[in-house]
């Protein structure tokens, strides 16, 4: 298949392009490469791709020196004539659209940033597909959709109508705009809601890359709500084998949905949500412990309140993406804390 990654300069982006080149798919990379965290981190990533920084020229493909079935663009999603202009150029059978403007506290400082990423963006995602024969669309959403929900684990029958920040809002308002497009275009649409995903090339702005840095740099770690927090921390290689699978079963229809009783996760129309995540979640204390083991260092810790627009506690009911797509994931917090600290201090030469 010839599929376009957006996002590939990004975590998941980049672990999913990777997979996908070695089994042999064509991959169109794309991500502007914006400065919400450390550009430095993004270019390095693509470099792992073959994708060298002094020949990058916007909007224009630059070839992968590694691997023959892979290109790369950088580009602005919300520039709508360049994104249909690769759509036509690049003739994709499949699109994964992962680019997004990621982090629930910047969604409180930025707002519009995510307006025009996260909307705009996806808006012109879909007319891509929609205008260029494309009818397998897999996009992220994310475990924030559900908001103020506190029925756990999170299913995704559950109401998600009451988000706590922009970001989340902007997630859902992604699910409804698929949906649309499901119905009178017929575009095969899939949305995974994501939970915490970490594991090495992870971000900096999330727990994991936060804390490494502060232990290691012998800082206080900003411990939030009192470390009485709890998240479905999910390994890197099993969320992109759950990516990989939805991408190679792209929705279809309900033939049994009850309008009487609407399943908000499904449709008449080609379309599905999923919660993709480790359906086992962590107790944020006892995820420090794990990493304090693994550096062979001790926490220092600065007990904080929560943080506006965050909550309490997340675990994702996995059970959907398991009966539809055999997704499990099978990677335990000591092993994937012990890859991403081994990767982490080869990176950063620490």
């Amino acid at each position: 298949m010839k599929i376009l990654v957006t996002g590939t300069a990004g975590f998941i982006g980049f672990h999913l392009a990777k997979k996908l080149l070695e089994r042999g798919d064509e991959v169109v990379g794309l991500d502007n490469i914006n400065d919400y965290y450390d550009p430095n981190l993004k270019y390095a990533r693509i470099n792992e791709l073959g994708i060298e920084r002094d020949e990058i020229a916007e909007n224009r493909p630059t070839q992968s020196k590694r691997y023959a079935n892979h290109c790369f663009y950088k580009t602005d999603l919300a520039d709508t004539e360049t994104i249909l202009d690769i759509f036509e150029e690049e003739k994709f059978d499949a699109v994964c659209h992962l680019a997004a403007q990621a982090g629930v506290r910047y969604s409180l400082e930025n707002p519009m940033a995510y307006i025009q990423s996260n909307l705009t963006g996806f808006a012109n995602i879909l007319e891509g597909c929609r205008h260029h024969g494309v009818d397998n669309l897999c996009y992220a959403s994310s475990s924030s959709v559900y908001g103020m929900n506190k029925s756990m684990p999170f299913k995704v029958s559950d109401s998600v109508d009451h988000p706590v920040s922009l970001y989340a809002a902007t997630k859902k308002s992604n699910e409804l705009m698929a949906h649309t497009y499901s119905h009178l275009y017929s575009i095969r649409t899939t949305g995974l809601r994501f939970f915490t995903v970490y594991g090495p090339w992870g971000r900096p702005d999330m727990a994991p890359m936060l804390f490494a840095d502060a232990i290691l740099n012998e800082r206080p770690i900003k411990v939030f709500n009192h470390g009485k927090m709890s998240r479905d921390f999910t390994y890197i290689d099993d969320i992109v084998e759950g990516v990989v699978r939805v991408i190679d079963h792209p929705a279809e229809p309900n033939t049994h949905f009850d309008f009487l009783r609407p399943d908000p996760a499904t449709s008449p129309a080609p379309y599905r949500v999923y919660n993709i995540g480790n359906g086992n979640p962590i107790q944020l204390m006892d995820f420090i412990e794990t990493l304090e083991k693994h550096l062979g260092k001790k926490a220092k810790k600065e007990m904080l309140p929560m943080q506006p627009g965050d909550v309490e506690a997340t675990w994702a009911d996995t059970s959907a993406l398991e009966r539809d797509n055999g997704y499990r994931p099978s990677t335990p917090l000591n092993e994937g804390i012990g890859r991403f600290v081994e990767w982490y201090r080869e990176f950063y030469e620490v």
